[in-house]
């Protein structure tokens, strides 16, 4: 079954974004995405520092483990220094949630983001002003 569904996330939650990513450049940074899905559209409204995240040159990290049940977890997002949008393997082997969220330097705006469903196939995101 394919799924037609879209993503939604407030401007100045990619703001936080693009800052996070800018101040551990070169590092890869990540964060968990929080919010919900509401038929076609999974609402991002909040941005979660996963628990002893460690963060390198090509990686970043957490310990699975360490997350409490949490179904409001939507996906996560990390960062490639490099630029390039498209993601690992790596990446899509341990997603969390629904979407797996890249931004590439210079993480400056829509550009320099990109949304994939689990499968590794990019959807539509909308940048909301909220």
């Amino acid at each position: 079954m394919i799924e037609h569904t879209s993503v939604s996330i407030g401007q100045e939650s990619l703001q936080v974004i693009f800052e996070t990513a800018k101040r551990l450049y070169p590092k890869e940074t990540i964060l968990l995405l929080r919010g919900r899905k509401e038929k076609s559209l999974i609402r991002v409204s909040e941005l979660v520092i996963p628990p002893l995240a460690s963060y390198g040159q090509g990686f970043a990290s957490f310990p699975f483990h360490m997350l409490p049940i949490d179904f409001s977890i939507v996906g996560v997002m990390h960062s490639h220094p490099s630029g390039n949008l498209t993601p690992s393997m790596g990446d899509l082997n341990n997603s969390i949630g629904r979407i797996i969220m890249i931004v590439g330097f210079p993480f400056q705006n829509e550009k320099n983001i990109a949304v994939y469903n689990r499968n590794g196939e990019k959807m539509m995101l909308q940048i909301t002003k909220r």
